[in-house]
């Protein structure tokens, strides 16, 4: 598969091979691997992100060919047992007291039950390693069309093609990211016209709001399906600004594509592996992706990091997969992302199948660390 990148010193077309693991860079790893080096210096939404443009374009969230050149993108209570029944959002009632204070105001989704669309089945990570304890979240409860949390949230705005030839044009507040007044969250792609481009979408970020070192991070979600549709749950360094992509490192907790309705991938992208090169997998699951919610996570601790989809491990990646002269990349802080791109070199651009408008609903995003 080819991609087309651009830095601003220029273009290049890599050849991109494809594999199920290991370094070899797959479709999924590493085609544009969606969503990169983006948002550090640049120009969000909310006020200036944090830094200056590192190298030029190298980071900026406006103008990210610089920043990812084509990368793949990015527990327990605190208190009470707070169960929300075996389903709360479908219906279960909560079977117990409120939940303890949590540090994200999570027992909104605790006591009674309404836990939304996807409906939690418990408050905090739901861990497979014991002793994590919940440290942010986002459960997305609010009034119907509101916009997320501007304490929590801000968002890349704009329709540069963000290093992988896309279409959609990415926007602020609440016409393309919204909560559904049920505890979900909805980032909406649709098929209008703005800025030049064809369809409009929402790429958020915990930049400059929120970061951590080393924990579990998870996020239940329901992704869209169709041709042409990427979204993506992923992680960036926060000195992006200062260390360029993909020195700052990149941790893909699970990207999409419309035309592998079955298959979910993890990568990881450094200096040294990154876009065709980046240590990836690829897991199947036995219905489309886009038929259910599914709990996607990693957890990270020094010097590994373990992919689970509903926690069923199903990737490690430590120094041993990266090459020997590499550095790993991720001993520092990182911020969250979330966002649904269009088109581009590896979902391919829509076609006469795909249906407008998809949406990624997302029923929390939470940290657990220990």
């Amino acid at each position: 598969m080819f991609e087309r990148l651009c830095t601003c010193v220029g273009c290049l077309t890599l050849v991109i091979a494809c594999s199920s693991d290991a370094n070899s860079g797959n479709a999924g790893a590493a085609a544009g691997s969606a969503h990169g080096g983006i948002a550090s210096g640049g120009t969000t939404s909310g006020g200036t992100t944090s830094g200056g443009t590192a190298n030029g374009a190298a980071g900026s969230s406006q103008n990210e060919d610089g920043g990812r050149a084509g990368s793949a993108h990015a527990g327990a209570n605190t208190g009470g047992a707070a169960q929300v029944g075996a389903s709360a959002g479908h219906g279960g009632t909560a079977s117990g007291g409120a939940a303890g204070g949590n540090a994200s105001g999570a027992a909104g989704k605790s006591a009674g039950g309404a836990a939304g669309t996807g409906g939690a089945s418990s408050v905090g990570c739901t861990s497979t390693t014991a002793g994590y304890k919940l440290v942010w979240s986002d459960e997305f409860n609010g009034e119907k069309g509101s916009a997320v949390d501007s304490t929590k949230w801000t968002y890349d705005v704009g329709g540069t093609g963000w290093g992988n030839d896309e279409l959609e044009y990415y926007t602020s507040g609440s016409n393309n990211a919204a909560l559904d007044g049920a505890g979900n969250l909805l980032i909406t792609a649709k098929q209008e016209s703005m800025g030049g481009k064809n369809y409009t979408s929402a790429r958020l970020k915990t930049q400059g709001l929120y970061s951590f070192t080393y924990g579990r991070v998870e996020a239940r979600m329901k992704i869209p399906q169709g041709q042409g549709l990427w979204p993506a749950f992923w992680m960036l360094g926060t000195d992006i600004a200062t260390n360029p992509w993909p020195a700052c490192g990149e941790i893909d907790i699970m990207e999409n594509i419309g035309k592998e309705p079955n298959i979910i991938h993890a990568t990881i992208h450094g200096p040294g592996y990154s876009a065709g090169s980046g240590p990836t997998k690829q897991y199947t699951l036995s219905a489309p992706v886009a038929s259910a919610f599914h709990v996607f996570a990693i957890e990270w601790e020094p010097n590994t990091i373990r992919w689970y989809v509903d926690d069923t491990q199903y990737s490690t990646k430590t120094p041993s997969d990266i090459p020997s002269s590499a550095t790993w990349a991720y001993a520092h802080p990182f911020f969250i992302l979330m966002n649904v791109a269009v088109g581009g070199g590896w979902p391919g651009n829509p076609d006469s199948t795909t249906t407008f408008p998809q949406q990624l609903q997302v029923d929390y995003v939470r940290v657990c660390q220990k």
